[in-house]
């Protein structure tokens, strides 16, 4: 299996260098050199994969999860290296950190006291694990105030690392120091801060040595998981992979944003919110928009032959995320293909199964059914936390049973398809009839409509007999009372020429009488055989001896109602909890469908093509490739062929004059495996190997070159 690197270069002509050192490479040994900065390092975020660890190595893993983020760093005492990776997003179950784990091996895992429930139910398992090999990790606990932001930043700034040399300014060191550790990735930042300071605590590798020796500290290394495609921030700015734009509506003027003219933004045509995030992450921080990263409007008719531009680009860097997308939000699994490309070629070729299904043409009333299906699959994580905090609300009932019997409908769709394509096999196995059993439950027992009217949980009837009964007593409560009140006017004082028996929820039944002109003081409302209770809107209220029998024989009808209901919701409720492992399990393959599905819809709308994978080519191949952004903005567009690695040579120099479009061709080449990485390709044959890394020249790729250019050169290089 051969391990393939694509990477863009686009040399500038004659510019100084504005990075002070190289961006994530650190030097080894105390008496090395300060690092030259040099045209290709200055521009390039590099990626150092972890090297192969001897048996005799010890890993020290630091690890904090927030709001749906990873942020980890690990020390490893064979190369004295500290390895990061910026922040990640990662699900409740928290399945990257798992293979983290699985990958590294370290000894112990640092983290904070003050930790979410997601992350304590983890870390509880994980020790509890006694036959793990080659052995469980220890667990250690800090206090959260050496987790902080500020005084992470402020141990990493101040810490003595032999790889900077003393010449080295304040100023220098802080800016060499930001060209190699993501400041702006801030779960990174803390989980670095929390591992220099239990290193610093257990004095890790110097346990022997005396107190003013430092923790040795070759270098700072980003670490990528092995089976993921590693894509720095600069490339998913320059290639727009993703691109916020302010909203133009006025009320979301300060804080909404909206995609604009991207990948992500033209693939996702997902049903369900959950299918938009495991496609991509979830919304990204608010930045401000960049007029020069805004793609060219559609041209007139006199537009040139070769569409593209080297002044077509952005200069802004954007903060650092899981493979280069900055967010905030959170969420469940969050829009992961489009932040983790794969290179796992049998989870790649599953995910063509199905878009390649799709496409044909008999299968698109199918493919529209279940879309429509899709549209239904809510948010049940939220609604089973509610649950499990008892604050179920009327609406959540009525999501939760849409998304079942939509789950089910997904079922019986896909028992009808191919079981050779693993996705429909998948969802006919695991939505099972346990979601049968929660769909009839709900449908049963709860009343929608009377739950709307009234604003909470209310049953259908012939749930509960005692439940019947009492509703039958309450709904015949007028009539009944008006007898009551009657005979309570017949013994009452001829003065008093009305009154009424009302029944009020906590209170109980009351005699209301009007309060008549004679009576002034307190002292007034005093009426023989009757209990004074209160005075509202010119009505006395009273006890009687017949209020008070109606109090012993009804009771609380009210009340009691709302009590034994609230007692069936929470019968119902530990049902639906007790199969909630089947709820996750529909919204990961639901999920997985919609993305399948609006990657179909795209790729037919657009004539994509599917992406072949080949682990004996050495290199790349495409065949009449094309921009799936500037075909769009362009009323013509040629299509672009590429063959790189083997005997066609690994590096590529692109020469041309100005505005010819070199730098649409770069970014073409590096569009296209970006796709292929995600099961679609805007070409008509494109091979490849097995792809590593794509790194983008931050804001060279496709800045401006000046006027005083006549021309400029790009370079080409796959590292097979």
């Amino acid at each position: 299996m051969f391990s393939t690197v694509c990477t863009l270069v686009k040399y500038p002509r004659s510019r100084p260098s504005r990075c002070p050192a190289p961006v994530t490479t650190a030097l080894e040994g105390p008496s090395s050199p300060a690092p030259q900065p040099s045209p290709i390092s200055s521009q390039w975020s590099c990626i150092s994969v972890r090297p192969a660890t001897p048996a005799s190595s010890r890993i020290h893993l630091c690890v904090l999860w927030s709001s749906g983020y990873l942020g980890i760093a690990y020390y490893n005492t064979s190369d004295s290296t500290i390895y990061f990776m910026p922040d990640a997003p990662d699900h409740e179950s928290l399945q990257l950190l798992q293979r983290v784990l699985d990958e590294i091996d370290p000894q112990s895992v640092v983290t904070s006291a003050k930790q979410d429930e997601n992350m304590t139910r983890f870390l509880g398992k994980l020790a509890s694990q006694e036959h793990r090999e080659p052995k469980r990790p220890e667990i250690i606990l800090l206090p959260s105030v050496d987790f902080g932001l500020e005084i992470s930043k402020q141990r990493l700034l101040s810490g003595n690392y032999s790889f900077i040399p003393d010449s080295m300014t304040t100023t220098e060191k802080i800016l060499f120091l930001s060209s190699i550790i993501p400041f702006d990735c801030l779960l990174t930042v803390r989980a670095l801060g929390g591992l220099l300071k239990f290193l610093g605590r257990r004095r890790i590798g110097v346990e022997l040595e005396d107190y003013n020796v430092s923790i040795p500290i070759l270098g700072f290394k980003k670490f990528a998981l092995t089976h993921l495609v590693s894509i720095d921030q600069d490339t998913y700015s320059v290639l727009q992979i993703f691109k916020s734009e302010p909203h133009p509506s006025v009320y979301k003027v300060a804080s909404g944003l909206k995609e604009g003219l991207s990948l992500f933004g033209i693939l996702n045509r997902c049903r369900c919110k959950w299918g938009e995030k495991l496609l991509s992450l979830s919304r990204r921080r608010a930045q401000a928009p960049d007029a020069q990263a805004q793609w060219p409007r559609p041209m007139g008719p006199a537009a040139p032959r070769h569409v593209g531009s080297s002044r077509t680009g952005a200069r802004t860097r954007v903060p650092c995320m899981a493979g280069g997308l900055p967010t905030t939000a959170p969420p469940g699994k969050p829009r992961l293909w489009f932040t983790r490309p794969t290179q796992d070629l049998e989870e790649l070729n599953s995910r063509l199964d199905v878009i390649q299904f799709f496409l044909l043409p008999q299968n698109l009333d199918m493919a529209q059914m279940l879309h429509r299906l899709l549209g239904h699959i809510k948010n049940v994580p939220l609604i089973l936390k509610r649950m499990k905090l008892s604050h179920t609300k009327v609406s959540d009932w009525q999501v939760l049973y849409k998304t079942v019997y939509s789950a089910l409908g997904l079922r019986d769709a896909c028992r009808s398809l191919p079981q050779s394509i693993q996705l429909f096999r998948d969802i006919a196995q695991e939505f099972s009839d346990d979601l049968h059993h929660i769909a009839s439950l709900i449908g049963k027992v709860v009343d929608f409509e009377g739950s709307l009217a009234e604003n909470r949980f209310t049953v259908l009837p012939n749930i509960d007999p005692e439940i019947d009964e009492k509703k039958r007593r309450l709904t015949g409560l007028p009539s009944f009372l008006t007898e009551v009140a009657r005979k309570e006017l017949e013994n009452l004082d001829p003065r008093i020429p009305s009154c009424s028996v009302i029944y009020i929820p906590l209170i109980g039944f009351l005699l209301c009488i009007p309060r008549l002109p004679s009576m002034v003081e307190t002292s007034d409302f005093e009426i023989e055989g009757l209990d004074f209770m209160f005075l509202s809107e010119e009505k006395l209220h009273y006890r009687s001896a017949r209020t008070k029998e109606l109090d012993a024989l009804l009771g609380d009808l009210h009340c009691d109602i709302r009590d034994q209901e609230t007692l069936l919701m929470y019968q119902l409720q530990c049902q639906v909890l007790a199969r909630a492992a089947v709820l996750t399990q529909v919204l990961d393959l639901a999920s997985r469908l919609d993305v399948l599905l609006a990657l179909a819809s795209a790729a037919r709308d657009y004539g994509y093509s599917r992406p072949r994978y080949s682990p004996r080519l050495l290199g790349v191949r495409i065949q009449n490739g094309r921009h799936p952004l500037m075909e769009l903005c362009a009323r013509t567009f040629v299509p672009n062929s590429a063959e790189c690695g083997g005997y066609k040579g690994r590096v590529k120099v692109i020469t041309g004059p100005n505005s010819s479009g070199k730098s649409i061709y770069l970014k073409q080449f590096s569009l296209t495996f970006t796709s292929a990485t995600r099961g679609t390709g805007p070409c008509l044959l494109p091979y490849s190997g097995r792809l590593d890394h794509i790194h983008g020249p931050g804001g060279q790729l496709c800045a401006s070159r000046g006027s005083r250019n006549r021309g400029s050169r790009r370079h080409l290089h796959p590292n097979p």
